[in-house]
C-alpha cells in the first residue's frame, strides 16, 4: 500500500472514506437473519448445563447415562452435517428468506419434543432435530446477509453470524444456572420464532430475485435495503445455473471450492474443540471453587472478541486477521501442549482424572502456576480463535462463489466442517492415548501453522470489494 492510499490513513474503526449514506433496514435484515445463528449457539450450549441435569434426573424423568450423555452432545453435529446438505439444496430452490422461515420449524419442533420427552429416544430425536436446523442456518445466513450487504459492512455484517452463535452459547450457560433442563428447552423456543416473525416482513436477496428473472422484485428489495441502488452492480446470470463435476475445471469454481473447504478443515484442526474439552479441568486446577465458571468465562472471551472482530473486520482485512488469529493459536497451543508435558512427563493417560492426579502429586504452588499456565493459554487461543478463525471461514465461504454453484459448494464446506468437528470430537480420546496430551496439542500447532501459511498463499483480500468483483479475480477477468 503506497502512502498515497487514502485507505492507509482512514482509522480502524472509522466509517469507509467516500461511502455514500445507506439505508438502515439491512441491519434489521440482517439481525433477524442472525437469530439463526444464535438459534443454533443455544443448541450447541444447550447440552453443557442440561447433561448434568439430566444425569441427576429422577423417575418419571429421563435420565441419560454416561454413553448416552456422549450421544446427546454429539448427535448434534451429525444432524447439522445433514442439515448442510439440505440447506445447500434449499438455498437454491427456495431461496435464501424461505430456507431461514423453514429452518426454524426444526428448531422449534426439536426443542419442543426435549421439552415433552419421556424417554432417552425423545431426548436424543429433539437433539437430532435442532441439529439439522443448525446444519441449515449455519449456511443459509451467512449467504442471505453476505447477498443483502453492501460492500463497506459485509465484514461487519458477516462477522456477526458468529458473534450471535457466541451469543447463544453464552445465554444457554447462563440460562442454565437458574433453569432446569426442561424450561431450558422452552427458552431455546424464543430465538427461532423471532427470527419466523422477523423474517416475514424482510425481503428475499436482490441477487437470488435477478437469478429467477425478477428484476422489478429485486431493485425494490435493493431499495428497501440500501436506500437506493449507488454503488449496486448485477451478477452475472448465465444460462448455467446447475452444478455438475465438469465445472470443477474452471478457475472460478476450483479455486474458491479449494479456499472453502481447506477453510473449514483448519478451523476445526486448529485445536479449538480440545481446548473446549479440557477447559472446566484447567479451571479445577488454578483452584476455581465453581468449576462450571469457566464455560461462562470462556463463553465471554468468544463474545468480546468476536466483537472486536465484526467492529475491525471492514479495515483491516480478512488476511491479516486469520494470520493474527493463526499466529496466536500457534503460541498458545504450544504453551498447552508445554503444559501437559510438565504435569504428565511420566506415562500419560488422557482422562481429566488422572490428570487432576497427576497435578495433585507436584507441590500445591508449582500445582498452581501450572494451572495459572493453561489457563493463561487456553484464554489467549479462545481470543485468537474469535478474532479470525471463528468468523472470518463462514464469511469466506458466504462470499466466494458464483451464484450458480453457491447452494451446492456452500453445501460441501459446511458439511465438511460439521463432519469434521463430529470426527475430531469423537476420536479426541483417542488421539490423546496415542500422541498423550501435550503430543495432540503440539499437532494442533503445526496445523495453525499449516493455516497461516495457506492464508498468505492462497486467500485473497475480500474486504471492499463487491461479490461480482470477488468472484471476477477467481475468475482471473
Amino acid at each position: 500500500m503506497t502512502p498515497e492510499d487514502p485507505e492507509e490513513t482512514q482509522p480502524l474503526l472509522g466509517p469507509p472514506g467516500g461511502s455514500a449514506p445507506r439505508g438502515r433496514r439491512v441491519f434489521l435484515a440482517a439481525f433477524a437473519a442472525a437469530l439463526g445463528p444464535l438459534s443454533f449457539g443455544f443448541a450447541l450450549g444447550y447440552s453443557s448445563p442440561a447433561i448434568p441435569s439430566l444425569q441427576r434426573a429422577a423417575p418419571p424423568a429421563p435420565r441419560l447415562d454416561d454413553a448416552a450423555a456422549s450421544w446427546f452432545g454429539a448427535v448434534v453435529t451429525l444432524g447439522a452435517a445433514a442439515g448442510g446438505v439440505l440447506g445447500g439444496w434449499l438455498v437454491d430452490r427456495a431461496g435464501r428468506k424461505l430456507s431461514l422461515l423453514l429452518c426454524s420449524v426444526p428448531f422449534v419442533a426439536g426443542f419442543a419434543v426435549i421439552t415433552a420427552a419421556q424417554d432417552v429416544w425423545m431426548l436424543l430425536g429433539g437433539r437430532l432435530l435442532t441439529g439439522l436446523a443448525c446444519g441449515v442456518a449455519s449456511l443459509v445466513a451467512p449467504v442471505y446477509i453476505s447477498e443483502i450487504a453492501y460492500p463497506a459492512v459485509r465484514g461487519l455484517l458477516g462477522s456477526c453470524v458468529q458473534l450471535m452463535v457466541v451469543v447463544g452459547i453464552l445465554l444457554a450457560y447462563l440460562a442454565g444456572w437458574v433453569l432446569e433442563w426442561r424450561w431450558l428447552a422452552v427458552l431455546g423456543c424464543v430465538p427461532p420464532s423471532l427470527m419466523l416473525l422477523l423474517m416475514c416482513f424482510m425481503p428475499e436477496t436482490p441477487r437470488f430475485l435477478l437469478t429467477q428473472h425478477r428484476r422489478q422484485e429485486a431493485m425494490a428489495a435493493l431499495r428497501f435495503l440500501w436506500g437506493s441502488e449507488q454503488g449496486w452492480e448485477d451478477p452475472p446470470i448465465g444460462a448455467e445455473q446447475s452444478f455438475h463435476l465438469a465445472l470443477l475445471r474452471q478457475p472460478g469454481i476450483y479455486k474458491p471450492f479449494v479456499i472453502g473447504v481447506s477453510l473449514m478443515a483448519f478451523q476445526q484442526l486448529s485445536g479449538v474443540n480440545a481446548v473446549m474439552f479440557y477447559a472446566e479441568t484447567i479451571f479445577e486446577e488454578a483452584k476455581f471453587k465453581d468449576s462450571s465458571l469457566a464455560s461462562v468465562i470462556v463463553g465471554v472471551i468468544q463474545v468480546l472478541f468476536t466483537a472486536v472482530a465484526a467492529l475491525i473486520m471492514d479495515r483491516a482485512g480478512r488476511r491479516l486477521l486469520l494470520v493474527l488469529s493463526g499466529v496466536v493459536m500457534v503460541f498458545s497451543t504450544s504453551a498447552f501442549g508445554a503444559y501437559f508435558k510438565l504435569t504428565q512427563g511420566g506415562p500419560g493417560n488422557s482422562s481429566h482424572v488422572a490428570l487432576s492426579a497427576l497435578v495433585s502429586a507436584q507441590p500445591v504452588d508449582a500445582s498452581v502456576g501450572l494451572a495459572w499456565l493453561a489457563v493463561g493459554s487456553m484464554c489467549l487461543f479462545i481470543a485468537g480463535f474469535a478474532v479470525g478463525w471463528g468468523p472470518i471461514p463462514w464469511l469466506l465461504m458466504s462470499e466466494i462463489f458464483p451464484l450458480h454453484v453457491k447452494g451446492v459448494a456452500t453445501g460441501i464446506c459446511v458439511l465438511t466442517n460439521w463432519l469434521m468437528a463430529f470426527l475430531v470430537t469423537k476420536e479426541f480420546s483417542s488421539l490423546m492415548e496415542v500422541l498423550r496430551p501435550y503430543g495432540a496439542f503440539w499437532l494442533a500447532s503445526a496445523f495453525c501453522i499449516f493455516s497461516v501459511l495457506f492464508t498468505l498463499f492462497c486467500v485473497p483480500e475480500t474486504k471492499g470489494k463487491t461479490l461480482e468483483q470477488i468472484t471476477a479475480h477467481f475468475e482471473g477477468r
